[in-house]
């Protein structure tokens, strides 16, 4: 069971990270070590040539890791991204992305996962990333 809910992780989104709620970005499913989320399709979104964004893509991506750290650990937000990788594959349709997130390793004080980010309208796979965020010391107070 994760310990934090789509909902939770959600309102995180709304309150703190702007940026991405802005666009409609959403945590879709999350479970242990596993997490969906949504970029809906938006013009603001494209670059010339008519394709999404690479940063667009890749804050969709760090958003699914941060997702799927939180729901390992809980909402600790100071886990923070250390390092970061991206390969874009091909152009994506206009249409929404769907990253799908899983952790590789999850040790005391750091979270290595990867994302694979596809277009929703037939799964082509567009993007793959990986990262390594640093998760604070429980501090006992």
């Amino acid at each position: 069971m994760p310990k934090i809910t789509c909902e939770d992780f959600n309102k995180i989104l709304e309150s703190e990270m702007s940026w991405a709620s802005d666009l409609g970005m959403r945590l879709e499913h999350i479970e242990s070590g596993l997490g969906t989320m949504r970029l809906p399709y938006h013009h603001s979104s494209t670059r010339p040539g008519g394709t999404i964004s690479g940063p667009h893509m890749m804050m969709l991506a760090d958003a699914c890791m941060y997702a799927v750290v939180l729901g390992l650990i809980g909402p600790v937000k100071l886990a923070v991204t250390t390092n970061f990788n991206i390969n874009f594959l091909r152009k994506p349709a206009e249409t929404d992305l769907l990253a799908e997130g899983k952790i590789i390793k999850l040790g005391k004080r750091l979270a290595i996962m990867e994302v694979s980010i596809a277009t929703d309208n037939g799964g082509e796979l567009v993007a793959h990333a990986t990262g390594t965020y640093s998760i604070p010391p429980v501090t006992v107070g």
